[in-house]
């Protein structure tokens, strides 16, 4: 299958001890690709892992620590977040809010408490769904990391993290600009793209050169994957294996679509 609506998919918890946020979850061989959705007021503790993380703010605000700096996120705002870095993603009071939640596959979509040394194996969602469910796990949400002094966690990064926040749209209604934009961001492990469509556009591949998710967030666009066309809407998700011909044309004369892709350093780690 290459065509998805997160609203017909079912949501889990990703790290029911330390977050509230429920996803579904579509798993490619190198990037899982989600959509994060908490409550207002909640979300995850001070935490991190492994695997590079990239966010786009949806809907609500989001209460964002990243490293040691604290924002507040909007609609629009892209976030990447190294591998390691200590982070927390909290609805603010006003509303619920969900974001576009993106993660390598080298490392499963489950945290660890800032507090705590990283494992040598990584829990799978069901693994840690199960554990919590028995009471293996303690629920540790609302309480924060409870930092040691005396024992420094070499596996977390907290110090002299870098600008990790692109305001790609100022609102997810905004006018569209006059011409054709692609603003990219290049992470360690996986590739942002935005494209702005207000002329016609097409783009065409006889060989993906990385696996890619493209996400229609306005518009409707016309995809061919493989020997299969689909007609993509607001919300849509397009899968296109690494090596998988594929084109994407817009059918409506405007539309914004992000695209996530796997670059050669994540493949060849996974390889």
């Amino acid at each position: 299958m290459s065509i998805y609506k997160f609203e017909n998919l079912k949501s889990v918890k990703l790290t029911p001890h330390l977050s509230s946020g429920t996803s579904p979850i579509i798993e490619g061989k190198y990037v899982y690709y989600c959509l994060n959705q908490k409550e207002a007021g909640t979300g995850s503790e001070l935490h991190y892992h492994p695997n590079e993380l990239l966010i786009f703010a949806l809907k609500g605000r989001i209460n964002a620590v990243v490293g040691k700096e604290r924002k507040i996120v909007d609609p629009g705002t892209f976030i990447l977040i190294p591998p390691n870095v200590r982070h927390s993603m909290k609805a603010t009071e006003d509303g619920p809010c969900a974001y576009l939640y993106i993660k390598d596959c080298t490392w499963t979509v489950v945290g660890i408490s800032a507090d705590e040394e990283l494992p040598d194996k990584a829990m799978t969602v069901e693994e840690a769904n199960k554990k919590f469910e028995k009471g293996e796990i303690k629920d540790r949400k609302n309480q924060g990391a409870k930092s040691d002094s005396s024992k420094e966690n070499k596996s977390i990064i907290i110090e002299g993290v870098p600008n990790c926040y692109y305001k790609i749209l100022d609102n997810l209604d905004q006018s569209y600009s006059a011409g054709n934009q692609i603003t990219s961001v290049n992470g360690e492990r996986m590739n942002f793209k935005f494209y702005e469509i207000s002329k016609k556009y097409n783009e065409k591949k006889d060989k993906s050169d990385h696996e890619n998710f493209f996400y229609v967030l306005d518009g409707e666009c016309k995809f061919e994957v493989g020997d299969k066309t689909h007609t993509a809407d607001k919300g849509s998700i397009v899968k296109v294996e690494k090596n998988q011909k594929y084109s994407f044309e817009n059918i409506t004369e405007k539309s914004r679509v992000i695209s996530i892709s796997s670059n050669e350093y994540l493949e060849s780690k996974i390889n």
